[in-house]
């Protein structure tokens, strides 16, 4: 396989992290989601736990810090810019396949990188939510628009496009035909792109 990077955007829910680490496996290539964290902490200086707190949050409005006199960047700032600088150069030395992170925006124009959205009814994430990952909410469907809310205004706030767009991606699966099934028809699609 000739050297690629494949992000992961997912709606939250939907498999979307799962996929990309079977992917991964599947191509015989590295997986950075929360690994990544690790890399940006050694990166930036910063602790790894400063990093999973302040890891994809918007930052509070541009008033909100002129209001309070801030000549520093905020922590997510100055995290995404760390984080950026990691995918920039993951991508200059291996394939490998980043789940989130805006890693789509970071890497925007490059050639061998290939962007996967991965979706699903809201019915089946909420189930998956409830059921795969175990979390606890008294709605689980309005608790997956939550954090995909929060996504939407992250991606929002350090790339100047849309989240979740379809023009941004080179492929948008739908996870309900399987997760198997999805790894299978991303890998078709990469091998196709590479002309194999």
């Amino acid at each position: 396989m000739k050297k690629t990077v494949i992000t992961i955007s997912r709606e939250y829910g939907s498999g979307g992290r799962i996929i990309g680490k079977k992917l991964a496996e599947a191509l015989g290539i590295n997986f950075y989601d929360g690994e990544l964290l690790s890399l940006v902490a050694k990166e930036s200086g910063y602790t790894e736990e400063f990093v999973r707190q302040n890891d994809q949050k918007k930052t509070q409005s541009l008033l909100y810090h002129l209001y309070m006199g801030s000549q520093i960047l905020p922590a997510s700032d100055m995290i995404f810019i760390a984080q950026s600088r990691v995918i920039k150069d993951l991508h200059s030395k291996e394939s490998c396949v980043i789940v989130g992170r805006c890693a789509d925006y970071v890497l925007r124009g490059k050639e061998d990188v290939i962007n996967i959205f991965i979706h699903a009814p809201l019915e089946s994430r909420a189930a998956r939510v409830k059921d795969e990952y175990g979390e606890q909410a008294d709605n689980y469907a309005t608790h997956v628009k939550k954090k995909d809310k929060s996504r939407v205004a992250y991606y929002n706030y350090f790339a100047d496009d849309s989240w979740g767009k379809a023009q941004t991606y080179d492929l948008s699966v739908n996870s309900d035909i399987g997760v198997d099934n999805a790894v299978k028809i991303i890998v078709d699609y990469v091998k196709a792109k590479q002309g194999e």
